[in-house]
């Protein structure tokens, strides 16, 4: 792998710190307005949050948890009832604003996306069911994708957050494309992290094993900066895309595959705006006519708004 691989390109645990088994924020060298913290939390272990000036998207991705959150004078306890996997719909998130700490508890697996910033918005709990639900693509580029924190959903500074669901033998992120240039009313700048899991496809034979459960991912240069990741993908793993093209994401046969998606940029506006490689845009245009993927939507929601 090359050096600037394993600059963008994290395996599971390779960013531990503190406690948690994954952190990425503005301490890492060339990476400035997103974060993300991932844990494996089991009864009685306690998670603190304990700066201000960063807002925060608790994120359940198995389990359920309970976060204790002061601001000012005033301390709440919301309770985040979770999902066996990521694998089964939406789940419970809490939006915490930057003038809050927090205390977290639990059992099972956590992610907690984060961007620095002062701007102040209120803390809210979003529930499953209210999570916008939308089935983005058609045939084998159908995918899921839960829009809690997208700027249509939620009142934040500066984060921009969704999961994808992608079923086996599907792509997602594709045709590939990239947000790295302001080009006002086309694209925006965002950083954006990409946290996978896989697992064995819900009819997938019963010697499959969970471990091995793989995807793939891309990313690669464009006029802003040079990046070249080609990676088989697993639970846990992290990829960190500062600036040029990325995807496909591609679940393997057998295996489903899901990612959590972390965006935040420089520009004044809070808005995701992409465009497409030139050399695959065409693509789009062979989805029309095609239905979403059956297998969609996973878990028992029903299909939001688009």
């Amino acid at each position: 792998m090359s050096a600037i691989d394993q600059r963008w390109f994290h395996r599971r645990g390779a960013l531990a710190r503190d406690g948690w088994e994954s952190v990425v924020d503005e301490s890492r060298p060339g990476w400035r307005h997103t974060g993300i913290r991932v844990a494996q939390l089991e009864s009685g272990d306690v998670l603190d949050l304990s700066d201000t000036r960063v807002e925060r998207i608790v994120v359940p991705l198995a389990g359920s948890f309970t976060v204790m959150h002061t601001e000012g004078s005033t301390t709440e306890t919301t309770r985040l009832d979770g999902r066996a996997s990521v694998f089964d719909g939406p789940t419970d998130v809490l939006y915490l604003s930057s003038a809050a700490t927090a205390v977290l508890t639990g059992e099972g697996r956590v992610a907690v996306a984060t961007s620095p910033t002062s701007e102040v918005r209120p803390t809210r709990y979003i529930p499953a069911a209210e999570t916008p639900v939308e089935l983005r693509g058609a045939g084998a580029s159908s995918r899921q994708v839960h829009n809690f924190g997208t700027p249509q959903a939620l009142d934040a500074a500066r984060l921009i957050v969704c999961e994808v669901i992608t079923p086996a033998e599907n792509w997602s992120s594709y045709p590939p494309h990239k947000h790295d240039e302001h080009v006002p009313g086309h694209e925006s700048r965002l950083e954006e992290i990409y946290y996978f899991e896989a697992a064995p496809a819900k009819d997938a034979d019963s010697a499959a094993v969970t471990d091995a459960a793989f995807g793939m991912f891309a990313a690669y240069s464009s006029p802003a900066g040079d990046i070249d990741i080609n990676a088989m993908v697993r639970t846990g793993d992290i990829a960190l895309v500062p600036y040029g093209y990325h995807g496909p994401a591609v679940a393997a046969p057998g295996y489903d595959l899901y990612y959590l998606n972390v965006m935040a940029g420089p520009d004044a506006e809070r808005v995701w705006l992409i465009s497409d490689d030139p050399a695959h845009a065409w693509v789009r245009d062979t989805w029309n006519g095609q239905d979403v993927d059956s297998r969609l939507p996973f878990g028992n929601e029903k299909e939001g708004p688009h």
